[in-house]
C-alpha cells in the first residue's frame, strides 16, 4: 500500500499520514543492525513515508550523520525534520540540558546542517523547553533561520497549549511534537485543543508506547542492559504489571481484527485526527522493514465506535511516569 497524504499544518509541507522516527537507528533501543536500518528507509518511502524525524540528541549528532545521505540522495522526496535544545556532555553520558538561548540555537542549527550534508531543514523543532529563556526569544531566534533559508518552517516539541500560542504569535508553527498514545493522552488536555485552533499539525512521538503496546516486552528486565527504557517508570516493578495488563483490551480488538496489537494502537493515534479536528502524523519508530510494514499498514486500519469505547479508559489506568524525570516534558508547567 502506499500511505495517503496530508498537509503538515497550515502553509506546512504535504507528508504521508505517517512517518518514521529514526531514533532506534542509533540508540537509546539496544543494538542495530545498521543495513538493516539504510534498508527500512529506503522502504519507508517507496511506502510513501516522507516525514522522516530526527534530532542533534539522537547518538550524540549520530543519527542526523546516519540519515544524511539517505536524505540528500532522495531531497526532493524526503521531509526532513530536526531538533535542538537537548545538550549532552561528552564526559558525562548521563547529563541531559536544555538550551533555548538564541546563540544556542543559531549554533545548533549549522550543527545539525553540516552533519545531514543539506543546505535546508524542512522542519527545525525545539525539542525540549527552556523556561528560563522567554519564548519570545528562542521562537524569535528560530524565525531568523526561516529568514536566512536554513530553515523551512518550525516546531515545538513538549510544550503546553499557552505557550503554543505563544510561539505561533512570533512565528507560524507547523507542527507540535509529543508523546500521545492510547497510554499517554495528558496532551488532550490543553496542547491538542490549542493545535487545533491554530491549524498546527500534530506529530505523536512513541504511538506505540515505546514498544510496550505491542506486547514486545512486559516488563524493563526483559530488555538489553543499555536500553533507555529500563529507566523508566512505568515499565518497572509493580508498574510493570500493571500496564501490562492494561495491553490486554487492545490485544483483544486485534485478536477479533486479525491484525496486531501495534496496528490497533496506531489505527487509535489516526482516529484522533477526527475526534479533535487536527491533522495527526505520528512518527513510530523502528529499525526492521518488518515493523514498517506492519505500521503502515495501520494508517488506513478504522477502528469501530465499539472498539475505540474498550480503549476508551486505558490511559486514565496507567501507573507511573511517562520518564524518570518529567521535568523535560510540559507536565509541570500545565
Amino acid at each position: 500500500m502506499t500511505l495517503p497524504t496530508t498537509a503538515l499544518g497550515t502553509g506546512g509541507p504535504v507528508v504521508g499520514s505517517q512517518g518514521l522516527g529514526c531514533m532506534g537507528m542509533s540508540e537509546f533501543y539496544g543494538p542495530t543492525d545498521t543495513a538493516e536500518a539504510l534498508a527500512t528507509l529506503d522502504a519507508a518511502l517507496a511506502a510513501g513515508v516522507t516525514l522522516f524525524d530526527t534530532a542533534d540528541v539522537y547518538g550524540s549528532g549520530h543519527n542526523e550523520e546516519l540519515i544524511g545521505p539517505f536524505v540528500r540522495a532522495n531531497r526532493d522526496r524526503v521531509v526532513l525534520a530536526t531538533k535542538f535544545a537537548i545538550e549532552r556532555r561528552a564526559d558525562d553520558p548521563s547529563y541531559r540540558g536544555v538550551r533555548n538561548d538564541p546563540a544556542y540555537v543559531r549554533a545548533a542549527v549549522d550543527a545539525s546542517l553540516r552533519r545531514l550534508g543539506v543546505e535546508v531543514i524542512d522542519l527545525y523543532y525545539m525539542h525540549r523547553r527552556d523556561p528560563r529563556v522567554p519564548l519570545a526569544e528562542s521562537v524569535g531566534a528560530m524565525a531568523e533561520l526561516v529568514q536566512a533559508g536554513k530553515v523551512r518552517h518550525l516546531g515545538l516539541s513538549e510544550v503546553t497549549g499557552d505557550e503554543l500560542r505563544e510561539a505561533h504569535a512570533v512565528h507560524p508553527i507547523a507542527a507540535l511534537q509529543s508523546e500521545w498514545s492510547v497510554f499517554s493522552r495528558d496532551v488532550e488536555r490543553t496542547a491538542v485543543p490549542a493545535a487545533a485552533e491554530l491549524g498546527v499539525a500534530f506529530v505523536p512521538y512513541s504511538p506505540l508506547g515505546r514498544g510496550f503496546l505491542t506486547g514486545a516486552f512486559t516488563a524493563a528486565e526483559q530488555l538489553a542492559a543499555d536500553d533507555y527504557r529500563r529507566s523508566h517508570p512505568q515499565f518497572s516493578g509493580e508498574n510493570a504489571a500493571r500496564n501490562a495488563a492494561l495491553v490486554a483490551p487492545i490485544q483483544k480488538v486485534a485478536a477479533e481484527r486479525g491484525v496486531t496489537a501495534a496496528q490497533v494502537a496506531l489505527a487509535w493515534v489516526h482516529q484522533r485526527a477526527e475526534v479533535h479536528g487536527l491533522t495527526v502524523v505520528p512518527i513510530p519508530g523502528t529499525r526492521k522493514r518488518t515493523r514498517l510494514a506492519e505500521n503502515t499498514a495501520a494508517a488506513t486500519l478504522r477502528l469501530t465506535a465499539t472498539e475505540l469505547a474498550a480503549l476508551e479508559p486505558v490511559a486514565g489506568q496507567v501507573t507511573g511516569d511517562r520518564y524518570a524525570d518529567m521535568t523535560f516534558t510540559s507536565a509541570g508547567r500545565e
